[in-house]
This record gives structure tokens, sequence and C-alpha cells, in this order.
């Protein structure tokens, strides 16, 4: 009966280690060009594995497993770089053609959405078929980051230079017949029977919310609420109202340079990169909370799933900032290379 018990309890032991093993953080590292595989436990890197050119943003697959990395280079390049995250090695990258600027990217749907500057697009890439299946125009300047709602139903877009924010929505479109007096193509599709209701199909319909000058950095509210866009070059917030597509607010929060914004996933606080600090916003009534110095100049921001902590990159330090979002306090830091950027979480979800 001892030795029984002693068996399960390791059976117990290694199966938790598993769990917490393949949970990681994975930081970029502009200058070294490598992906740092990190574990969140002690803060150690696991792995570094190249990263391609200029990488700027990272995106996991729902099981964990890879990774995806885009190569950005200002319209430069034309690549994602793809990273197997169990056997820690660089996997053929995938070629983009002429979506050049790859930048934002999500992971939605079992597919890869991506952010394509120079061509003024965003597209998807299907890991299953290997092929690029969609390519969508925004028309806006800098379009640079991606958000994908989990039923792939919904796309938002901030376009820098612009100074907007693209809501685009798959819908169905019922197409009219010919004009009144006219006949048919010969070629064309066969008319639904009398009585029948038209034939559907879905398309993209764009809705083009003006913001601030310099909106990068954006989060959607866990309730969906809400939109919250940090506006760079003006140091203000816009805050849309996700059901009427509108800015319901503009908040002078001093935040010149915001790179990156984030909600907590209890959605009460919103964290926002700017320059040297971390500025942390009470969602609720909007107001600055506490501003957290954390180096130099900021990036990246990655919140832990379970709330507790955040990360923030710091490319003049080198350094990846730890943050206690109990205490609003930094507590440590990562080293993961030169210059890091883009981070991302990687770990199994619960339905693989």
């Amino acid at each position: 009966m001892k030795i029984l018990t002693r068996v399960v309890a390791l059976i117990l032991v290694l199966g938790c280690s598993g769990l917490l093993f393949s949970q990681s953080l994975l930081v970029l590292s502009k200058k070294d060009h490598t992906l740092a595989i990190v574990d969140p436990t002690t803060l150690q890197v696991v792995a570094k594995v190249p990263s391609g050119n200029d990488p700027h943003e990272v995106i996991a697959s729902a099981d964990g497993t890879t990774a995806f990395i885009s190569n950005y280079g200002f319209g430069a390049f034309n690549t994602l770089t793809v990273v197997d995250l169990v056997a820690h090695r660089a996997l053929p990258t995938i070629d983009l053609g002429a979506l050049r600027g790859p930048h934002g990217l999500a992971f939605a749907g079992g597919k890869v959405w991506f952010t394509a500057e120079a061509a003024k697009a965003l597209g998807r890439y299907d890991p299953a078929t290997h092929k690029i299946d969609l390519v969508l125009g925004t028309g806006q300047d800098r379009t640079h980051m991606i958000w994908v709602s989990p039923d792939t139903q919904t796309i938002l877009t901030t376009n820098v230079t612009s100074a907007t924010v693209s809501i685009i929505d798959q819908e169905a479109l019922h197409m009219p017949g010919p004009p009144p007096g006219t006949n048919a193509p010969a070629d064309a599709p066969p008319a639904p029977p009398p009585g029948a209701p038209p034939m559907p199909r879905t398309d993209w319909h764009q809705t083009v919310v003006p913001v601030g000058h310099g909106s990068e950095g954006f989060d959607v509210s866990p309730d969906g609420r809400e939109i919250w866009t940090a506006n760079a070059q003006d140091g203000t917030l816009s805050i849309i109202d996700f059901a009427t597509k509108k800015v319901d607010a503009t908040i002078a929060a001093d935040i010149p340079g915001a790179n990156r914004l984030k909600f907590t996933p209890d959605g009460s606080l919103v964290l926002v990169s700017s320059g040297p600090s971390l500025a942390v916003f009470d969602a609720r009534s909007r107001r600055e909370v506490k501003r957290i110095a954390i180096g130099h100049g900021s990036a990246g921001i990655l919140i832990q799933p379970d709330g507790s902590r955040a990360f923030v990159s710091c490319g003049p330090d080198d350094y990846v900032a730890v943050i206690d979002l109990h205490a609003l306090e930094v507590t440590g830091h990562i080293q993961a290379g030169g210059e890091p950027d883009g981070l991302a979480w990687a770990a199994p979800s619960r339905n693989h």
C-alpha cells in the first residue's frame, strides 16, 4: 500500500510539473534577433531560438507548441518566422509575398492573423494548409496592431498614421437581383425557387473610427463593451463604445510615446507603457491610479493569465520588468536579450 501511495504521489507531482513547465513566457530580442523561452516560475531563460530579421511581435498557437513571429522592417521584410516551442528550434519561414511589413499578430480559429503595414492590409494564414486564405485591405496608413474575436467574426486594427481604429465585421450579404427590365447574364447562377429567401453570402464591413494621433496600442475590455486606444503623439486615451462604434471619451492621460495598452483579466485596471514608466488606470473611473518607474523606455506589455503579474519590455535597459499587480511595484527583471519588445504567453488552452 505504501509503495502504491508513493507511485500515485510521484505521478501527481510529475503531472503538475508537466503542466507548470508547459507554460512559457516568450520574449523577442530585436537586437539579438532571438526568441527567448522563459520559465515563468524561475524567470530564467530556458532556450533561445533565431527569430528572423527585425522581430517585433510574437504569438503562440492555442496548444502552446508553436510560436509565430512577425519580421517587420518597416516594410522591408515579408515573412513570419515559425518556432517549435517543444523542440526549441526554428521551422521554415512563411513567405507573405506582397504583404510586406507584417507586425501585429493574433491567433484565433486555428489560424494566424497579421497586419501588413506596407500593404495597408491584414491577412490570415492557415497552418493546416500552409496558405494565406484571406487578405483584407484597410485603406489606412500604418495598419499596425490587431485583435480578433474568439469567433473570428470581428477584427480590430489600429492605424497609426491615419489616427484611426478599424472595426471590421463579417456579415451576411444579400445580393440584389438584376435591375428591373433587364435579364440576368447567361452565366449567372440559377435563381432560388419562388418564395425562397435570397441566397446570402458573407462579406466584411469596415467602420473607420477617428481617434487620436499615433494610435497604436489598444485592447478590448474583458466584458467586450469598450475599446481603449493609446495615442502616442497626443498623449491621450480614446475609449470607443464597441456597440455604437463611436468614441465615448477622450482622456488627457499624459502618456506621450504610448506604445502598448492592456486590460487586466478582471477588467479593473488598464496598463499603458509610456516612455520610462508604466501608467496604471482604473477602468471604471477612467482615472490614473499610479505611475510606475520601470526604466529608460517601455514597449511590449504582457499580463499573466491569472492577473497576478505583468511583464513590460524595457528596450534601452535590455530587460523585461516584472510588475506585481497587487502591490503595483517592480519585483524583478528578466535578462532575455538586447532590446526586448514583443511578448507572448504560451500554454495549452483548456480545449487542447
